[in-house]
């Protein structure tokens, strides 16, 4: 009698079961993390200023530890059902991508620490790709390209474009990032659309990196949502976007993690143009006529409506943040954060329309 399959394709066969294992003990371990080591954080003193509120109040940093946990933990739960279950994938390219992926996070933990130049940090990525590299070695080289069709790239693909695609996508996703709830929803929608597409595209491996990513988001999202008390820091925005490299990657839909990185690419060239700005990228407080800003969150909270809003530091635009800021003649924090998911939902809805197969 032969063991039934946990995990099989097409999803109608009982898969959805164990993605959503994957999905809500990811979602528990990140949460849990987040709750126990929020305080721990701060009573260790490793704590920033968001200096987008009135009293810059102190707040717990790298609490992309928490994503980290709760990713890593979905996809060795998938490593679980593979050996004893018989959910089969390529345990090869999963593996060699959790290290890749684990590398880049290493890099934000260094960083968070001791503050990398970012002229080093922008290519110590290339390194964390090897990996990937060795596995995709004898794979596809040719990228599907909408309205332009598949274009193989041949050896440049595996010594070019792989590295720089895991360095791009995760300094980009580190780039466009500092408010509250912003790298966690936009990560979010990111990975339920990519999901999505991965089940459209069938790939099981896809699905082992991008359910347990879109679980551990959600699970730290309740504690970076405004007003944050924890920030994930390098450490969680340089992981998003390896994730999402890593993912796309090994499924050999590069195009479709191209696609829906177009808001922090229209960022990057932003930033480009300002010389990639270390500091003022943030938001200038101003108030309304007759808006008393006091300390605390409680205050925080209640001026969201009533007139204390952001604007470019010096009315110059640095990033792709301050464009919106001035576009709205100043936006609250929770304003300005909405925007940028909402702008992601449309991102996200084009991409699995240019990619979804019908």
């Amino acid at each position: 009698m032969t063991q039934p399959q946990l995990l099989p394709i097409p999803i109608s066969a009982g898969g959805p079961i164990t993605y959503l294992l994957l999905a809500v003990g990811s979602f528990a371990v990140s949460y849990l993390f987040s709750y126990f080591l929020v305080p721990r954080l701060k009573r260790a003193g490793i704590i920033g200023n968001d200096v987008n509120k009135p009293d810059k109040p102190e707040v717990a940093e790298m609490g992309g530890f928490s994503i980290i946990a709760g990713f890593t933990a979905g996809v060795l739960l998938a490593v679980f059902f593979n050996t004893f279950f018989s959910y089969n994938f390529d345990l090869v390219k999963v593996l060699a991508a959790l290290i890749t992926i684990h590398s880049i996070a290493f890099i934000g933990v260094v960083d968070d620490l001791i503050s990398i130049p970012q002229r080093i940090k922008a290519f110590l990525p290339l390194v964390a790709a090897v990996p990937l590299v060795a596995v995709k070695a004898a794979g596809s080289t040719a990228i599907l390209v909408p309205f332009f069709g598949t274009i193989d790239f041949g050896l440049a693909y595996t010594l070019l474009l792989i590295p720089l695609g895991v360095a791009v996508a995760s300094n980009l996703t580190n780039m466009l990032a500092g408010f509250n709830g912003m790298e966690a929803g936009m990560g979010s929608i990111i990975f339920a659309a990519m999901t999505l597409l991965a089940f459209n595209n069938g790939s099981v491996e896809m699905l082992v990196l991008f359910v347990p990513m879109l679980g551990a988001l959600l699970g730290f999202l309740p504690f970076n949502l405004f007003p944050a008390r924890v920030f994930p820091g390098d450490v969680g925005n340089l992981s998003i976007g390896a994730v999402l490299a890593a993912g796309v990657i090994i499924g050999n839909i590069e195009g479709a993690g191209a696609f829906i990185l177009s808001l922090y690419i229209i960022d990057f060239f932003i930033k480009l143009k300002n010389r990639f700005p270390s500091r003022d990228w943030w938001g200038e407080i101003r108030t309304e006529k007759g808006v008393k800003v006091q300390s605390g969150v409680k205050s925080e909270i209640g001026a969201i409506w009533s007139g204390v809003k952001l604007h470019p530091v010096g009315g110059k635009v640095r990033g792709f943040a301050q464009f919106i800021m001035k576009l709205h003649n100043g936006a609250t924090e929770l304003r300005l954060v909405a925007c940028f998911v909402a702008m992601q939902i449309v991102v996200a809805m084009l991409v699995l329309l240019a990619y979804w197969k019908w």
